[in-house]
């Protein structure tokens, strides 16, 4: 029940191809998932894999699969191996382009596919910040982010203009995934089918324009901007591209290659399209495997030098005799992780990112990795603490097979049987991490969190 207005635009814009769009929405939807390279490499996953997967052409770990697979119900899931991701929403990070060390920041990041997709990228180093404007989402993207197992992450409940303020010219690399009207999405939300309007478009791409000019002032200069939305309408996208370029001088489009099944952005869409709009990118569902996507990729003018943070102050971080419980059970059962950059949040005590900047007057749901609590002398692990390490860095682990009935137990809050030392231990599902346990007397005391039990 597509809506006549929606239509009768895409009759007028797809002429001939019309036909072959609207036969799209009979088909299923494409289904993929994007490895986490952070625990996994790409060959491990291909050969031990137990589902029927293909690679996605335009996302280096993304792989398409079968309606009868059920990756989100595997224990590889609850472990952060993979995400689960619309296929054709993978391919605005990978145009970022994103490198080791640099500082990049998803500006609109619920609820984190692409921030996580951006931090495999970061391998660990660099800052990533993820931020999303609205306060329930915002706890989402902070829960992907947190079973991905990243660790240089900071995620944020800020608006753009707020952030803006904080960090002018700073940031290497920015995505810009823009709230949109959602035409893209029609054959897989029925919701958003229903909500839409061509006013709705319109205070769209007015929403747009405000947020891209946020992030103009947020990316050094020599930097690399993405702008995606998972609409069709040239209004939010061409439109905005143009209009964006009309007020910002100092940026251009770059050409980059397209993958098999994209085209290009269409100029006669628009009123004033910018120079280069045609190198811009479309995404079909009637001419690839995934829904209705728009990119563009964009470079800020100049160059940077290693200086221009240097307006902008770091967190200080807290002494060790300051959070003895936290350093003594580091030594004592994660001997691998260093101590340092500690930071507190009330009892909460986590590791920051290297280099990271002051967060005050910042609204900050994690700023870092969540180590554990503090609790009348003594330290209780966090479960992200978990997630984001190998058992090569734990003193005890235990490890479960996918296919048992004790991984089953264990994601059931339920105890286990061990023999061993006592302490501390992470639980492993086929070695990858999967949450803590604590052993006394033979039995391993289950500290899988209650929110995310469940029954396999």
């Amino acid at each position: 029940m597509l809506p006549q207005d929606f239509i009768n635009r895409m009759k007028k814009m797809l002429g001939n191809e019309y036909d072959a769009f609207l036969e799209s929405y009979e088909n299923e939807k494409y289904q993929a998932l994007r490895l986490n390279p952070l625990k996994v490499k790409k060959q491990v996953f291909e050969k031990n894999t137990c589902f029927h997967i293909k690679e996605v052409p335009w996302a280096e770990n993304g792989y398409y699969y079968e309606k009868e697979d059920y990756p989100g119900k595997h224990p590889y899931h609850d472990a952060g191996v993979y995400y689960i991701q619309e296929p054709s929403a993978m391919a605005p990070a990978e145009y970022l382009e994103v490198k080791p060390k640099e500082r990049v920041l998803d500006l609109c990041a619920a609820p984190g596919g692409k921030s996580t997709q951006l931090a495999a990228a970061l391998k660990g180093e660099g800052l990533l910040i993820s931020n999303e404007i609205h306060p329930a989402r915002a706890k989402i993207l902070s829960e992907n982010i947190e079973r991905m197992g990243i660790r240089n992450a900071v995620v944020t409940n800020e608006t753009p203009a707020h952030l803006a303020e904080y960090f002018p010219a700073y940031f290497d690399k920015i995505l810009v995934d823009a709230p949109c009207s959602g035409e893209g999405m029609f054959r897989k939300n029925e919701d958003a089918c229903m909500e839409w309007s061509l006013e709705n478009v319109e205070l769209c791409a007015k929403r747009q324009d405000e947020i891209l000019d946020c992030a103009a002032q947020m990316l050094r200069p020599g930097g690399r901007l993405v702008y995606s939305t998972c609409t069709f309408a040239p209004a939010e996208n061409e439109g905005s591209i143009s209009r964006f370029l009309e007020r910002h001088s100092d940026f251009c489009i770059i050409p980059v290659e397209k993958k098999a099944g994209m085209s290009s952005g269409v100029p006669d869409w628009i009123d004033k399209p910018a120079k280069d709009i045609e190198q811009t990118i479309r995404l079909w569902p009637h001419k690839l495997k995934g829904e209705g996507h728009y990119l563009a990729v964009l470079q800020k003018e100049g160059t940077h030098t290693d200086d221009r943070y240097g307006s902008i102050s770091l967190q200080q971080p807290m002494k060790e005799k300051d959070c003895k419980e936290c350093v003594d059970f580091l030594k004592q059962f994660v001997p691998k992780i260093q101590p340092k950059n500690l930071f507190s949040f009330g009892e909460q005590i986590y590791q920051m990112p290297d280099q990271m900047p002051d967060i005050a007057g910042l609204k900050v749901l994690r700023p870092g990795l969540h180590l554990g609590t503090r609790k009348k002398n003594r330290f209780e692990p966090a479960h992200a603490l978990a997630l984001a390490l190998s058992k090569e860095d734990v003193r005890y682990s235990f490890d479960l097979s996918s296919e048992s009935n004790e991984i089953r137990a264990y994601l059931n809050g339920q105890t286990l049987n061990h023999n061993g030392e006592k302490g501390w231990y992470m639980i492993t599902v086929d070695g990858y991490s999967i949450g803590w346990g604590k052993l006394a007397g033979g039995i391993i005391k289950n500290h899988y969190p209650k929110g995310l039990r469940k029954n396999l």
